[in-house]
């Protein structure tokens, strides 16, 4: 039972939410169910207490907070919210739900009962997990946007959760659910989501952001006011009602760009951004009105006519609708101006919700969303997609842009970015993209693979005996064009499977090598596939011929087989048994043999330890050696003291990313149960490698002076150097062995120090 200072708060929290759903239900009866499902909620969870001490019911009252002030859903939702942890937590079951509230709030809480069912689950993938989540969009959307809401909540009270957990729950935001956020037009949550991420992830980079950002506020925010001042008098005597605002970008975004660009945080020059929101009036539409306004400002300021983004005459797929200029300001920076009114700025903050608020109004995005759903639907619908694939896919179709093209006879076709002709056939019809042979872009002659344009009027060609070719597969962009190919050429790829699962076995009996699931599992490793039945159909198809069978099969063995003998034992006998870490083969017997590489006899049997997730897996080195107890990532090649996250690969070794890599987000979205809590140990002898990425002005003797202090008074190594000047000025980067993050921040700050030396900062290592 709470105590009496629990119900305080309790009821202190639900007051906020009470008020707000009484301005947002449309009667006293929808108020009333409000009322009794937050009755019903706090009954179900009396007693039960958060990670942080506070009463558990605070946590669903907090989500509807969310679901009504910030996506704006009406009083459904706002109940679906409140109770939608009751399920899943308590006694109490669906039906219980449908018999209280309706069938449609228990339809809504048995899809986000699924949802949380599917995360927490260990059983599957996460690629299936989440594929299984986005099987509710064929119920209601209503669902994933209340997922939304209660993500948001758990990320605001991440400090509570335990730290094995916190890496799975900021990838699955980072590659998931800030994109879905971004396409559901939530732009409020999706800043939210990636700044939080940032400040988990690399606490250090946040903090140095938002300290940069206040300064400059500090120093700027004068100047901003009166660059606004001669904005807001002209609109005034234009006759319009309106309110501008001032912002500074998130420090994710920051942080984005500076990783991006490999820029210092003085070179982010549009760090501000003016927002003009106005009342529309009623004698023109709205479109004309933004311009008239871009107008005014532009006879006040000069404009960058190549940065202006114009979002009312073609919204974004997600249905937002804005103009963005960037002009000149009184200081001498580029400052962005976006012009919206009431109503786009509402679609604008709360996405898809309130799209669905402005049916009827006539905006040419109406059926946009509903496009893209029906996509989403066709792909989940499809019952042979590869959960892998399918998240892949679904992750590149949130983030991708759109672009418009033209039919012969004028209609419009919206497109992801990069799309090609086949594609365009495909999403006319099914049968116009089987049979297409060549297109025509602009009345020239152009073959299927052709990436389509902004604006490109195309007409397909078609034969009648064309059929789906497999190298279609390479360049079709988008998830139904793959889909229908797919589906075409799903009787050659059964038999590809059956005549190579055929071959191989039959190989393997010349070799005296029984046929099972543990020399499939080498043989896929050997080959770099992701799963057997990849193998079987490309040896059935031909790509591999198995005149190396034998070969692979030793390599694979033999590298097994000594890394661990390497790592856990000098000398072992037949028969022995030795304990190893393997946290990968899912599904597999408790032990496996590894075989002699000199005989290819099975020689010893490994028991397997798993890893314990909730611990810290010590990342060592063995100086005398030279070895590792891990892998460094090639993608982002971290060194001791960069935050980190490690990961089990399939030969059951760690692989240790950094926190920021777009790789390791992807990999922990993919295979949450893989995560180790990866911790450099205290003293590292070996040398990693980094980089340092300099511009400054050049001098006789400045890469001398660089290369001596680098050299003979930090006595570090250096692998590769590269500069090149032009006007005067240098720029370019040393590759060199450090120890540590120490050592380089160092390094760094004394190089800054250098006469000439304008800016010198780390960087990625993109090539090998």
């Amino acid at each position: 039972m709470f105590t009496e200072k629990d119900n305080q708060l309790i009821d202190k929290e639900f007051e906020t939410l009470r008020l707000a759903s009484l301005k947002r239900c449309a009667n006293q009866g929808e108020y009333e169910v409000v009322l009794k499902a937050f009755e019903f909620a706090r009954s179900a969870h009396n007693g039960v207490r958060r990670r942080s001490g506070e009463p558990y019911i605070l946590h669903p009252i907090s989500v509807s907070q969310i679901v009504v002030q910030e996506i704006g859903l009406g009083y459904k939702s706002i109940v679906t919210a409140l109770v939608h942890d009751v399920v899943e937590d308590t006694e109490y079951t669906i039906e219980d739900i449908e018999r209280l509230f309706g069938p449609k709030i228990a339809s809504l809480v048995d899809g986000l009962t699924k949802i949380k069912s599917a995360f927490d689950s260990k059983r599957s993938s996460q690629a299936e997990n989440f594929k299984r989540i986005l099987l509710t969009l064929n119920d209601d959307v209503r669902v994933i946007l209340i997922k939304l809401a209660d993500r948001l909540h758990n990320m605001r009270t991440l400090d509570f959760i335990p730290e094995y957990k916190k890496s799975k729950i900021l990838s699955e935001t980072m590659y998931i659910f800030i994109p879905l956020a971004h396409r559901l037009g939530l732009y409020s949550i999706k800043s939210e989501f990636e700044n939080i991420w940032l400040l988990h992830t690399i606490p250090s980079e946040y903090e140095h952001i938002q300290s940069r950002i206040a300064q400059t506020v500090a120093e700027r925010g004068c100047a901003m006011d009166e660059f606004i001042e001669p904005i807001a008098e002209s609109l005034r005597f234009a006759g319009y009602s309106f309110n501008i605002t001032k912002r500074t970008k998130t420090p994710y975004s920051i942080w984005r760009k500076m990783e991006t660009k490999s820029i210092p945080f003085e070179q982010i020059y549009d760090l501000y951004a003016v927002r003009i929101i106005f009342e529309a009036k009623d004698n023109q539409p709205e479109r004309i009105q933004c311009w008239h306004i871009y107008s005014l400002i532009t006879e006040l300021y000069l404009s960058k006519t190549d940065r202006i983004r114009d979002w009312v005459s073609t919204p974004k797929i997600n249905g937002y609708e804005a103009l963005h200029c960037t002009v000149m300001g009184p200081q001498g920076n580029w400052v962005e101006i976006q012009i919206r009114s009431s109503r786009m700025n509402q679609i604008a903050e709360r996405g898809v919700a309130a799209h669905w608020s402005y049916k009827g109004v006539g905006s040419p995005s109406e059926n946009d969303m509903d496009k893209w759903l029906n996509m989403v639907r066709e792909v989940l619908e499809n019952p042979d997609s590869n959960a892998l694939e399918f998240l892949d896919r679904f992750h590149s179709d949130l983030l991708s842009s759109e672009i418009y093209v033209f039919t012969p006879k004028g209609e419009s076709k919206t497109l992801t970015k990069g799309a090609t002709a086949l594609d365009l056939a495909y999403s006319i019809h099914s049968q116009i993209g089987d049979k297409a042979i060549a297109a025509k872009a602009n009345f020239k002659l152009v073959p299927l693979s052709y990436e389509l344009r902004n604006g490109d009027q195309v007409e397909i060609i078609t034969a009648e005996l064309q059929r789906p070719q497999r190298e279609w597969l390479d360049f079709v962009k988008t998830p139904k064009a793959k889909n229908f190919i797919m589906d075409a050429l799903k009787s050659e790829i059964k038999d590809h499977i059956n005549q190579g699962h055929a071959l191989l076995d039959e190989k393997l009996s010349e070799f005296g090598i029984k046929p099972q699931a543990r020399v499939y599992r080498k043989l896929t490793l050997a080959y770099g596939l992701n799963n057997r039945v990849e193998l079987f159909s490309k040896i059935g198809a031909g790509v591999i011929d198995l005149s190396d069978l034998q070969k692979m099969l030793k390599k694979n063995s033999k590298n097994k087989f000594v890394r661990y003998w390497n790592l856990q034992f000098s000398k072992i006998t037949r028969g022995d048994s030795i304990e190893y870490q393997d946290d990968n083969d899912i599904g597999d017997d408790d032990s496996d043999e590894f075989t002699d590489p000199d005989t290819d006899n099975d020689v010893i049997q490994i028991i397997k330890s798993p890893i314990d997730h909730k611990k810290d897996y010590l990342l060592k080195e063995n100086p005398l050696e030279k070895t590792l107890s891990y892998q460094v990532a090639r993608c982002c090649k971290p060194i001791p003291g960069d935050k980190v996250i490690g990961f089990i690969d399939d030969n059951g070794e760690v692989i240790v990313h950094k926190n920021s890599c777009t790789e390791a987000i992807q990999l922990a979205s993919r295979y949450g149960d893989r995560i180790v809590r990866a911790k450099w140990s205290k003293h590292t002898v070996l040398s990693f490698l980094a980089r340092v990425s300099m511009r400054g002005i050049d001098r006789i003797g400045i890469l001398n002076e660089l290369t001596q202090y680098i050299t003979l008074v930090m006595s570090i190594n250096i692998r590769k150097l590269f500069i090149e000047t032009h006007d005067g000025i240098f720029e370019g980067y040393i590759d060199l062995y450090v120890h540590s993050t120490e050592d380089l921040e160092k390094l760094v700050k004394q190089l800054s120090n250098v006469k000439g030396v304008e800016n010198v900062i780390r960087t990625e290592i993109k090539e090998d």
